[in-house]
């Protein structure tokens, strides 16, 4: 993909609690050409972005649609319980599904975690998005149960969290469409992989000319070689140039002319 500019891109979108700067930081590294734009958008947003090609690849939250997107989960997140900081539950540092029985579990229209049921006594209304979830928590309105990534991502000083050991948790995967699997695709899977420069696997790479010249040392030379099969054909004419041209073998010193006759008695 290209800019306005026709410099070349590569344009990855990320769902919140998603932070890509360690990825972004080997990009540039490994291909300063290639501009990497970041695009911030919403878990529903993302798979639009990709379908469209208004970009190219994504950091999403599975399940995605495996008919249309090919994924590669990367990493799980611990699933945590949002309070106020008085709250009775911060007594435990762990605490179950069953702890939050008798409370209000807020329950996001962009919700990220999949419940079949989500746990508690629901919320009278639900909240459109997390963050508006995140401030009915403030206000002592009920708790709500998120990724660890966006607990964070919505810190408050009024705020904080506890691990819910037995959870569903959401699962962070890099994803574009089936049908564009382009080289900076590549280039990029190769990244999150951990993938080193020199790795054989995913987009080949060009040798440096040192690595050619090192490449052609190793290469064995041919049995026909110009200096081994000069060598071997001048052994191999009949005693080589010193005799001149005779053999040991067949008495030629004498017959070449250069000795003498032998006396006849």
């Amino acid at each position: 993909m290209t800019d306005s500019a026709d410099t070349p891109s590569f344009r990855l979108a990320y769902v919140p609690g998603v932070t890509p700067a360690k990825w972004a930081r080997i990009w540039a590294e490994r291909l300063p050409d290639t501009r990497l734009v970041l695009l911030q958008t919403s878990p529903a947003e993302a798979a639009g972005l990709l379908r469209e090609g208004a970009a190219d690849a994504a950091f999403v939250r599975l399940p995605v649609d495996r008919t249309v997107f090919s994924a590669i989960p990367l990493y799980t997140e611990t699933t945590v319980v949002v309070v106020p900081k008085d709250h009775v539950i911060t007594a435990a540092e762990e605490i179950t599904l069953d702890d939050l029985a008798d409370e209000v579990v807020l329950h996001p229209l962009d919700d990220v975690i999949g419940w079949e049921q989500p746990p508690g006594e629901p919320a009278f209304e639900r909240p459109a998005t997390t963050e508006d979830a995140i401030d009915l928590v403030a206000a002592g309105i009920g708790v709500l149960v998120v990724p660890q990534s966006l607990a964070r991502l919505h810190h408050r000083r009024d705020l904080t969290y506890r691990t819910l050991v037995d959870a569903p948790q959401s699962e962070v995967a890099l994803s574009w469409p089936q049908d564009v699997t382009t080289d900076l695709v590549e280039d990029f899977i190769g990244i999150v992989r951990g993938r080193t420069v020199n790795s054989t696997r995913g987009r080949a790479q060009q040798t440096p000319a040192a690595e050619q010249k090192k490449d052609e040392r190793r290469k064995p030379q041919q049995s026909g070689a110009p200096r081994r099969g000069t060598a071997a054909g001048t052994r191999g004419r009949g005693g080589g140039t010193k005799s001149g041209g005779g053999t040991k073998s067949g008495g030629s010193r004498r017959g070449a002319g250069g000795g003498k006759p032998r006396r006849r008695s």
